[in-house]
């Protein structure tokens, strides 16, 4: 666990069976962005690409969010970003937490429609907001750093 009054870097990953976004934040100025969104095969992402992202970014922290239900009972998925998780933190010896992501895909696709209609767009891509996703999740955890829990 990290002292809270030193700053620190995170990379958040949104995870999906067919992409994994991510973003990048730190604890400083509070604020996060997202950067990619790598393609997964039933959830496997390609770790090269994983682990090129960590070398660059060199964050302190990463967060995984965690897909709840509305009950905040865990479903399939949420086992399976659990296993996303403990796979990198066993292959990249990183710290990594748990961060609940309810309704963050629903408010990256609400943020992307917004913006397509002030740009006079008609075609709304929602196969690109994994990343937003991804910064939703960390800017919820920069608000509130006990929103992150262990493996």
């Amino acid at each position: 666990m990290h002292d809270m009054d030193t700053p620190i870097s995170v990379l958040s990953f949104d995870f999906g069976l067919k992409q994994i976004g991510i973003a990048y934040g730190q604890t400083l100025t509070k604020s996060a962005k997202g950067i990619v969104i790598l393609k997964a095969k039933d959830g496997i992402p390609n770790w090269g690409a994983v682990g090129d992202l960590i070398n660059e970014w060199k964050p302190n922290l990463l967060l995984v969010g965690l897909p709840l239900n509305m009950d905040s009972s865990e479903s399939e998925l949420s086992a399976r970003a659990r296993k996303f998780a403990r796979r990198i933190e066993g292959r990249f010896s990183a710290d990594v937490q748990m961060v609940d992501e309810r309704l963050t895909s629903q408010e990256a696709k609400m943020l992307v429609r917004e913006n397509s209609n002030k740009d006079g767009s008609r075609l709304v891509d929602f196969t690109k907001v994994d990343h937003i996703a991804a910064a939703l999740i960390l800017q919820s955890w920069l608000d509130d750093h006990t929103l992150g829990s262990a493996l």
